[in-house]
């Protein structure tokens, strides 16, 4: 059987590595060992952040709306029902920014929920 020799594999796989370890710091980015398991490590980070994002938004949205709707005499949780009981079809996210951005449209629409709810 015929000698494979593995060198040009080897350095590509080893070029990829450290072109993914630019902007690290100190042998994080210069020794092959430690250039390994730091960018490991930073994809396993960047895979859980991008779920993780997800929620942190959601949250950020929830505590958004939950401000705007208590100025306006509701709870959150009391919001969200009578606005699906009204037929409301907006996400989380547009009604936060409809809070921040159009406070006046927003008051109309927790005036709706308040008659929904109301009936």
């Amino acid at each position: 059987m015929a000698r494979v020799k593995r060198a040009v594999l080897a350095r590509k796989h080893k070029k990829q590595y450290f072109k993914a370890a630019k902007g690290f710091t100190g042998g994080r980015r210069r020794l092959w060992r430690t250039v390994r398991n730091a960018v490991d490590r930073a994809r396993q980070y960047a895979y859980r952040d991008r779920r993780v994002r997800k929620r942190d938004f959601r949250r950020l949205w929830i505590v958004r709306i939950n401000a705007a709707v208590r100025a306006n005499g509701l709870s959150y949780s009391q919001f969200i029902h009578g606005a699906r009981a009204a037929g409301i079809g907006l996400d989380r996210k547009a009604l936060s920014n409809l809070a921040i951005e159009e406070p006046a449209v927003f008051s109309q629409i927790c005036e709706t929920v308040k008659a929904q709810l109301a009936a």
